[in-house]
C-alpha cells in the first residue's frame, strides 16, 4: 500500500497517489449510503448554504449564519452556486445540487466511520510516523457535472491551522475515476515547503460576518501545477501546506470523493481561531483504535 518509496515521495513533493487503495465495492457502499442520506435530507430554506472557495462569496455564504461554523460535529449540506430560485427552492434535483456534505461523517455515519478507521488507513498513518493522529473533519464531495465549482489554489492549512504549521494530512479517496476531463486535483510539487500566506479565522465574538481572511493567497502560475488523475478507489495523501486546486467540472461526469483530515496531536497546537473546533460532544477522536 504505502511503500517506503511512496512515503519518501510524499515527504519530497507534499502529495502522493496510491492506486487501488480501496476496493470498488467499498466505494460503491459509500455512494449508496450517501444516496440514502440525500433522500432523507431536509434543510430549511433559510439555512440552504451555497459553498464557494472564492473569497468574497465564501465570506458571504459561510459567514452569514452559524450553519457552517457549527458543522464540525454534525452532518450538514452545502450546495453549488445557482441551484436555488429566489424563494430558496431547488432549480435542479437535490442530488444534483449538492457541493459537499460534512463535516462529521467519520463519527456519525457507520459506513464512513468504518472506512476512516480501517486498518489500512491506520497503517498509512503509522508509516508516516504519526504517533497520536486525530481526525478533525470529513467531507463527501460531489463535483457535479457541468456545475461542480472550481476550487481555487490553496493550502489546507489556510483553513486548518496548527502550530507547528502544516501538521495536518488530507486523505482524498476517489469514489469515481478522477480525470482531467471531470476535474481531478492539480498540485504544485514541493510547495509544502512554502509558508502559509493566508488564513481563514473566526471573527471575534459579536462581529459580522462570522469568518474573515487574514493575509493573501500567493499567485501561482498555471505551469507550476501538475494533474494527478486517479482511478476509482485511489487515495491521494495531501500535506497540509501543499498548494492544490481543481477546476470547474464542465464534463457530463461527476467526480465523487470522500476526504478526511488527520492531525498529529502530539506536540501540536490546534488554533482556537480556526473555523472548525472540537466540541464536548465530539472531541477530535484518535485514529488508532
Amino acid at each position: 500500500m504505502l511503500t517506503e518509496e511512496l512515503a519518501a515521495e510524499f515527504r519530497k513533493v507534499g502529495f502522493v497517489a496510491i492506486e487501488g487503495f480501496f476496493t470498488v465495492e467499498e466505494c460503491d457502499f459509500l455512494r449508496a449510503r450517501i444516496s440514502e442520506i440525500i433522500d432523507e435530507m431536509d434543510v430549511p430554506r433559510h439555512l440552504r448554504t451555497e459553498f464557494s472557495t472564492q473569497e468574497a462569496e465564501q465570506i458571504k455564504a459561510q459567514g452569514s449564519t452559524d450553519y457552517f461554523l457549527t458543522s464540525g460535529d454534525k452532518i450538514r449540506f452545502f450546495f453549488e452556486s445557482g441551484v436555488f430560485d429566489s424563494k430558496g427552492d431547488f432549480l435542479k434535483p437535490k442530488e444534483k445540487s449538492l457541493n459537499k456534505i460534512g463535516h462529521a461523517l467519520h463519527a456519525l455515519e457507520p459506513a464512513f466511520k468504518n472506512l476512516t478507521y480501517s486498518l489500512k488507513v491506520q497503517k498509512v498513518a503509522q508509516k508516516l510516523g504519526l504517533q497520536e493522529p486525530v481526525i478533525v473533519q470529513s467531507m463527501y464531495i460531489f463535483k457535479q457535472p457541468r456545475i461542480g465549482g472550481e476550487v481555487t489554489p490553496h493550502q489546507d492549512a489556510t483553513f486548518l491551522y496548527t502550530e507547528p504549521p502544516g501538521n495536518v494530512i488530507g486523505f482524498w479517496i476517489a469514489l469515481e475515476d478522477a480525470t482531467e476531463e471531470n476535474s481531478c486535483l492539480w498540485f504544485i510539487p514541493g510547495s509544502h515547503r512554502a509558508p502559509i500566506t493566508r488564513r481563514m479565522v473566526r471573527s471575534p465574538k459579536g462581529e459580522f460576518p462570522l469568518i474573515k481572511f487574514i493575509g493573501q493567497e500567493s499567485n501561482y502560475p498555471d505551469n507550476e501545477f501538475i494533474s494527478v488523475p486517479v482511478k476509482k478507489g485511489g487515495l491521494i495523501l495531501i500535506h497540509g501546506q501543499v498548494v492544490h486546486k481543481s477546476s470547474l467540472n464542465m464534463s457530463d461526469k461527476s467526480r465523487h470523493a470522500y476526504t478526511f483530515h488527520i492531525m498529529e496531536s502530539r506536540g501540536t497546537h490546534w488554533s482556537e481561531e480556526n473555523w472548525l473546533q472540537p466540541t464536548p460532544e465530539l472531541p477530535f477522536p484518535l485514529l488508532y483504535t
